[in-house]
């Protein structure tokens, strides 16, 4: 195996093949090689579309070999850790490849084994998530099988990939339980100060859970999940609440785990003291080494980890490291520029689009914090063909 690369790019996810693709747009002659040790690609911004009913999970995924841009070298490993002194990076099988330029994408961490319990019991007993394929499909199972009692939706303390997915399917069980006129009462339990962090499109959200009458508890984490039992106990972690211990009883609880960068990330010398990747928010460029930049859900950046995001931060990432490549000034520059498209039941969509500043950063000429028809099949179908046919190949 080849131990030497022009750029080394870690993670296959969209980051690492969006990137990867734009790269040798630019320029076919880069030796770029590709560390990723998985074997299936996966569109996830489908699987709460998936929970809801509305999306075969089969159509969510395609072999990663397909994905990978010709003129690239696929290296099927996972990475262990990061000698950025000697820019060099760890194999899980202790080989060590050498780079001129890295790009680090690896995606995020879900950490199932933060809620006492919870691997146990998840994909029965009434307990579902959206944030795996294995068990994105028994959510809609859950929603179909509630017929009364409680639906609780947990949002974790912690940042997310997707912060709106939480709401998504939890606005889609209440439409449903609505429309077959199944009483139900939907609960949101989240981690977070408030519903919406962009008050534009949170006043639209407060109109919606009011609407279907969901009541809200915020500053809690889920500690403990009992599944046989159908028990469910969080943990204030606000200042007025951090004693509180509430012990809930659920009919189906949909479960957000708590995430974090990856542990080769955290436990490295490229990471912040918040374990994520340490970079320039503007540039996207490593703060201390210079030539590493980062992209994606692991990047130390203040902003929303959502696939959008993505989207813009790649171009930068491409033209800055070119730039850098051939001795001239960098002048790409990241906004901050994240989407979250907020379903808010089935047909209905708000379209949040904000910068780092978290003022509104549309492209549509109407008001996107209103629902709309339009904007769902936006979501359902254009988006999801968008991804496979232009963004991992790099035209756009």
């Amino acid at each position: 195996m080849k131990t030497q690369y022009q750029i080394l790019i870690v993670g296959g996810g969209n980051a690492g093949i969006s990137i990867a693709s734009q790269l040798l747009r630019k320029n076919a002659s880069l030796d770029i090689a590709i560390i990723d040790g998985a074997k299936k690609h996966y569109y996830q911004p489908a699987w709460t579309l998936v929970g809801g009913g509305e999306f075969d999970i089969q159509d969510t995924q395609r072999d990663e070999a397909s994905v990978i841009p010709a003129g690239a070298t696929w290296v099927q490993q996972m990475v262990s850790g990061f000698k950025p002194d000697e820019n060099k990076v760890v194999l899980a099988d202790s080989t060590e490849i050498s780079y001129d330029y890295l790009v680090v994408a690896p995606g995020i961490q879900l950490n199932w084994g933060d809620i006492k319990g919870l691997k146990e019991t998840l994909g029965k007993n009434g307990v579902c998530s959206n944030y795996s394929f294995e068990t994105a499909p028994y959510t809609w199972e859950c929603i179909q099988q509630t017929k009364g009692g409680k639906a609780i939706f947990t949002n974790p303390h912690t940042p997310i990939k997707c912060g709106g997915a939480p709401q998504k399917i939890m606005y889609l069980a209440a439409d449903y339980f609505r429309k077959n006129k199944i009483k139900t009462q939907v609960e949101l339990w989240s981690g977070g100060t408030r519903v919406f962090g962009v008050e534009k499109y949170e006043n639209t959200l407060k109109k919606v859970i009011k609407r279907f009458g969901i009541n809200t508890q915020f500053f809690v984490k889920l500690a403990e999940i009992d599944g046989p039992n159908k028990m469910a106990k969080f943990v204030g972690i606000g200042e007025s609440n951090k004693d509180q211990v509430y012990a809930v009883a659920f009919d189906m609880i949909h479960i957000t785990p708590p995430q974090s960068a990856p542990d080769f990330i955290r436990n490295s010398p490229i990471a912040n003291l918040a374990g994520w990747i340490d970079v320039e928010k503007h540039t996207l460029q490593h703060t201390k080494y210079k030539n590493i930049f980062a992209s994606g859900d692991a990047a130390g950046l203040p902003v929303s980890r959502t696939g959008a995001a993505i989207r813009k931060q790649a171009p930068v990432v491409v033209s800055n490291l070119l730039a850098l490549i051939k001795g001239s000034e960098m002048k790409a520059s990241y906004h901050g520029y994240s989407s979250c498209p907020i379903i808010t039941g089935y047909d209905k969509l708000v379209l949040a689009e904000f910068d780092y500043d978290n003022k509104p950063a549309e492209t549509f000429p109407f008001d996107q914090s209103k629902e709309r028809w339009s904007m769902y099949q936006m979501k359902k179908f254009l988006l999801p063909y968008l991804y496979w046919n232009q963004i991992l190949p790099g035209k756009m």
